[in-house]
């Protein structure tokens, strides 16, 4: 008869031992202002010097317009040292300057649009990206908030 109620008396359990132990937002830390947008990608070893290439032609111009316009404040490119097959390789991430700046604004965003293809034309992104698909693999896109903790 308790094995019936083995998994109800487990959760209530574990409920009760993580708010004992759980911490409190504004006293033990608290939510940085902005949001880490973060793109993982698995592109082919043999390719990554030529994404990184395109991702300078055309991620770039694209990021310093954001930025110019406040959207962003920070962007990194990471590239993990070693290989293991089936893995993501390519970390791009962008910080926002807040939610708000995430949320869609047509006119603010299609004059960015538009000052972004200037530099970097629809048609040379296009054709960049049937590049890419040759040797590049989205893995995961997240959105992360970072934290600090009190003294």
């Amino acid at each position: 008869m308790f094995i019936k109620y083995l998994p109800a008396v487990s959760a209530a359990l574990l409920l009760v031992s993580a708010t004992v132990a759980s911490a409190d937002m504004y006293k033990d830390y608290t939510p940085d202002t902005g949001i880490w947008s973060e793109t993982v990608v698995e592109v082919d070893p043999n390719h990554v010097d030529d994404y990184l290439v395109g991702l300078k032609a055309s991620q770039v111009p694209a990021l310093e317009i954001m930025k110019k316009h406040g959207l962003i404040d920070n962007y990194i490119f990471m590239i993990k040292d070693g290989y293991n097959a089936g893995a993501p390789n390519v970390i791009i991430a962008t910080h926002y300057v807040n939610a708000a700046a995430m949320e869609p604004d047509q006119a603010r965003d299609q004059a960015i649009e538009k000052e972004i293809y200037a530099v970097f034309s629809k048609e040379k992104g296009e054709a960049a990206v049937a590049g890419y698909e040759k040797y590049r693999k989205f893995v995961e896109i997240n959105n992360w908030r970072t934290i600090t903790f009190t003294k």
